[in-house]
């Protein structure tokens, strides 16, 4: 396989509907930190695009890239690592010498749902040892690596807005269409906030992370999205929404838009009232507001797989597929290392510690 890359300016990438692959996410990821870099490529089995990627320094002489949900295009599932593993190559002829390896979250689909399902097991992907078995069959060096963590979402919950609302609301579970009811009956109002909303938002956040055992992100994650060097054209555009009673703050969300898909970013319900049923008004009306915008599709983000009670993301999958929709298993995020040594000392301290921080 042969892959020509050549690199260009990040501001001329194609808008897409995949947000971490824009001009605006590069600039996002800027203010953060990271240094973004775009480029096309065009390989002999007939893949081609452009691609963003984003360099991070991990220390003085160490430095990771990455491609976040990215390459879009394609190739057949059996050249997966073939492709992988050319493309990385030649990226490596831009990169700094510092740089250690290349991190692709693959916006792929899976390539075992269709054969590792039935209708009395539920989904799962096979041990990691046979998966990178499999994604290096036709490499040259064997050296794609799963990463220990899926950067953005491997499993993502997507509805369809395609629909009038009353086909959107027969789709949901009972007991959903039930909380959204109550909601409105109890006075929750859903309302697009200004910028400078956004501490209280926050504060929810915190609540939220509290309470379900996650790692937050800072502050500066959340306003770099809202950061005026962002303002950008009308195909990418974040919004920001709370929902209250009365003069009560009671959940929050962060959604962007990239073409015709919504993306859930951010979330966040106050530890009071929750009898109010809040979150249920409020992705409710992030539905309507996504359709009446133009959106096809909307991702709530992360699920679990499956219906697994012992699944760190088994709540977000109790409460987000109450509203429809179907679950798409992306392949995650894989590893191409440069460097041997310096890869395996950081994959060491990323299975031991949060390290989404720095990548």
């Amino acid at each position: 396989m042969k892959i020509d890359v050549e690199m260009k300016n990040v501001h001329s990438l194609i808008p897409t509907d995949i947000l971490f692959q824009t001009k605006y996410w590069g600039r996002v990821k800027s203010i953060l930190g990271w240094q973004p870099m775009a480029f096309d490529f065009e390989s002999s089995g007939g893949q081609c695009g452009d691609l963003l990627v984003l360099v991070r320094p991990l220390s003085r002489n160490l430095a990771t890239a990455f491609v976040p949900q990215g390459p879009e295009s394609e190739p057949d599932p059996e050249q997966y690592g073939l492709f992988l593993e050319t493309l990385s190559n030649e990226l490596m002829k831009y990169f700094h010498s510092s740089v250690a390896f290349v991190r692709y979250d693959l916006p792929w689909r899976a390539p075992y749902p269709n054969n590792m399902m039935n209708k009395n097991r539920p989904y799962q992907r096979p041990a990691l040892k046979q998966r990178e078995l499999r994604m290096n069959i036709g490499t040259k060096t064997w050296n794609l690596r799963k990463a220990v963590i899926d950067y953005t979402v491997a499993d993502s919950l997507l509805i369809h807005l395609e629909k009038n609302d009353a086909d959107l609301l027969a789709r949901m579970k009972p007991k959903t269409r039930y909380n959204i009811r109550l909601a409105h009956k109890r006075g929750v109002y859903v309302f697009e906030a200004p910028k400078n909303k956004l501490r209280v938002f926050y504060h929810l956040y915190l609540q939220t992370a509290k309470r379900n055992g996650f790692i937050p992100c800072s502050y500066r994650h959340c306003s770099a999205l809202f950061h005026e060097s962002c303002d950008c054209d009308e195909s990418y555009e974040p919004l920001f929404l709370l929902a209250a009673c009365g003069n009560d703050i009671l959940a929050g969300a962060i959604i962007t838009i990239s073409g015709q898909r919504g993306l859930f970013l951010f979330g966040a319900s106050a530890n009071e009232q929750r009898n109010l049923m809040a979150s249920y008004a409020l992705q409710w009306e992030i539905m309507k507001m996504l359709k009446d915008k133009g959106c096809r599709i909307y991702d709530m983000g992360a699920v679990s797989p499956c219906a697994e009670n012992n699944h760190p993301f088994f709540g977000m999958y109790r409460f987000k597929t109450g509203f429809g929709g179907c679950i798409f298993h992306r392949n995650g995020s894989w590893d191409y290392p440069y460097k041997m040594e310096d890869y395996k000392a950081f994959s060491n301290y990323e299975s031991l510690s949060d390290a989404t921080s720095l990548i």
